[in-house]
């Protein structure tokens, strides 16, 4: 057996077992609490940028971002990989620096996100994946296929425990390109974003067992849609490169992976937040206290599958396509995605997919599919127009247009912000 694979089984143990012994929250804070101490005193204090601090509290680390990681990427890494190697490493295709295994983010946000880990953590990252969405694997051997913007090295280390047979279907090529390779292949279990998986259950033969979401936001329009066509129900998978961070229970609940990664929260307008993550499993590449861009709406109920980790009621999308729409004043409005989302998808039940677009301080795009009643976009209209008025914008032009395509070189967001205040 390959060494690495070890990590992978404990770490598989290690969560199934943690899955029985959380029972309750004060259960996860004290295994939370002690895991961080743990991690204070020697992981963090192990690499440069928190050097001479001595933090023993969570709270004592500063708060960082994607910037100040990649500004100062050598000063998080014990091994003083610089930001420049690896991205000259990904450049060049290759998938190590020195003894570190490289990655980087599909960069729907600008500049890419990069991060390093050792062969341990890869290996530690799929126990911990495996044991929340395949905990039978050990049993049973299962076909994935992974239908995903950008072939993630992580996945990788999947093939290499001879128990799954993998196979990555790449976006960039299109559905087309490979629905008949995937419809032979029949996979028993496939990760997709929604957009492709909801093209998959229209269109092609394949019926998958055990249908996971990744990669973008999950709308209840494109869940809808593919467990009808499916028959089964979609887990969201919530990970970035700065970790992973939860995984869909069997009833179809998304739990935020507290029993790896601490979470703290700040406002993210309305009943949202935003969270900021501290991975601490990873001791290669110190993940503390990062703020995500990310805007999650929290659920304050238990769930039926009994577990006590955090319920998230949906991932409503990110900080940067907020609105920013014009006020009284020279005063700017923000708009969270759900307000366009629900305005939009409530006006007539026959809108099953739709883009909303911000392209001035008072201009705003509803795009609509081409064969939907002119009756059904007034009324889209109407319900956005007046839910932004609600909300403190002050006469909003909506733009009604026509005809939807779905993205695969990119991440779909069906809520995005393209104009920024000068």
């Amino acid at each position: 057996m390959n060494f690495a694979v070890v990590y992978a089984i404990a770490a598989f143990w290690r969560t199934r077992q943690l899955a029985k012994r959380l029972r309750t929250r004060a259960d996860v804070a004290r295994w939370q609490a002690a895991r961080l101490d743990r991690f204070l005193r020697h992981a963090v204090a192990r690499v440069p940028y928190y050097a001479g601090l001595g933090a023993r509290r969570l709270a004592d680390l500063p708060i960082v971002d994607k910037q100040v990681l990649l500004a100062n990427f050598d000063k998080f890494n014990v091994k003083g990989a610089t930001y420049p190697d690896v991205r000259a490493a990904l450049d060049r295709g290759d998938e190590k620096v020195g003894d570190l295994f490289i990655g980087q983010s599909t960069g729907t946000s600008g500049n890419r996100g990069v991060y390093v880990i050792s062969e341990a953590e890869r290996f530690t990252w799929l126990g911990v994946m495996l044991a929340k969405t395949l905990p039978d694997v050990l049993f049973a051997r299962h076909k994935v296929a992974l239908a995903l913007p950008g072939y993630n090295k992580l996945y990788a280390s999947a093939a290499e425990t001879g128990r799954l047979s993998l196979r990555f279907f790449d976006l960039a090529l299109g559905v087309d390109a490979w629905r008949a390779e995937i419809e032979a292949y029949a996979p028993d279990t496939i990760v997709a974003p929604p957009k492709v998986l909801r093209i998959l259950a229209e269109t092609s033969r394949i019926r998958p067992l055990n249908v996971f979401s990744g990669a973008e936001v999950l709308d209840p329009l494109d869940r809808a849609s593919v467990e009808a066509r499916f028959g089964a129900r979609v887990r969201e998978i919530y990970m970035a490169t700065e970790g992973l961070f939860g995984v869909g229970c069997r009833e179809g609940t998304l739990h935020l992976a507290e029993d790896v990664v601490a979470f703290e929260f700040e406002p993210g307008g309305g009943d949202l937040v935003s969270p900021l993550v501290t991975d601490f499993t990873r001791t290669t590449q110190i993940m503390a206290r990062y703020r995500m861009n990310d805007l999650l709406r929290l659920s304050s109920r238990g769930c039926a599958c009994g577990s006590p980790l955090q319920c998230v009621e949906s991932i409503e999308g990110r900080h940067d396509d907020v609105f920013q729409l014009g006020g009284f004043g020279d005063a700017l409005v923000s708009v969270t995605p759900d307000v366009m989302r629900n305005a939009v998808v409530d006006a007539d039940r026959r809108i099953l997919d739709f883009r909303v677009t911000q392209i001035g301080v008072d201009r705003v795009v509803l795009t609509l599919a081409h064969d939907l009643p002119a009756e059904a976009g007034a009324r889209a209209v109407a319900a956005l127009h007046a839910a932004l008025l609600k909300v403190g914008a002050v006469e909003p032009r909506v733009e009604l247009r026509s005809g939807i395509e779905a993205p695969f070189d990119r991440k779909l967001r069906r809520v995005r912000r393209e104009w920024r205040p000068s």
